[in-house]
């Protein structure tokens, strides 16, 4: 009988073994709207993103807007700012980059100098200046997170064309 049951439990486990990886590409699948992909995207950027990096840092925003924006304002001590921004329509690529230290980084990229970056309140002047290459300084991120984040970046570039 102990044998009956345990064969039953194990049967059971790779049941659901093999159940949640299609439960879950289901669920970040095509079967998602943009309203999903626009609150899972701003969830996870805001869960990943590791101010702890940066001591000075006062407060920070990121988010992908409606309309297929990245942005990410930092706040400083002396309310100094920095402000990236960039249209999903130039994404290129992400890449994630494992480090050692206090962070990883998650590096968003565009086609050509697309991001524009700002900043404001700053004691050597405000700057306007363009970039290709975003980095954010992440907590460590699962393959399968990222593989959702590329995605649902993918999904809202595809939405511009």
């Amino acid at each position: 009988m102990l044998k009956s049951i345990l064969l039953k439990a194990k049967g059971g486990l790779i049941t659901l073994l093999i159940a949640l990886p299609i439960v879950f590409s289901y669920g970040f699948g095509t079967g998602m709207g943009e309203k999903e992909w626009l609150d899972w995207s701003n969830k996870c950027l805001s869960e990943s993103y590791n101010p702890s990096t940066d001591a000075k840092l006062k407060k920070w925003e990121i988010a992908l807007t409606p309309d297929h924006f990245i942005r990410l304002r930092k706040t400083y001590q002396h309310d100094r700012q920095e402000y990236f921004s960039f249209n999903l329509q130039r994404f290129a690529d992400v890449n994630y980059l494992h480090s050692t230290g206090p962070a990883d980084t998650l590096q968003l990229k565009t086609v050509a100098d697309d991001i524009i970056v700002q900043t404001y309140e700053d004691p050597k002047g405000d700057i306007d200046s363009m970039a290709t290459v975003l980095n954010l300084p992440v907590k460590t991120m699962s393959p399968e997170r990222l593989d959702s984040l590329r995605n649902a970046l993918i999904f809202f570039k595809s939405k511009g064309l």
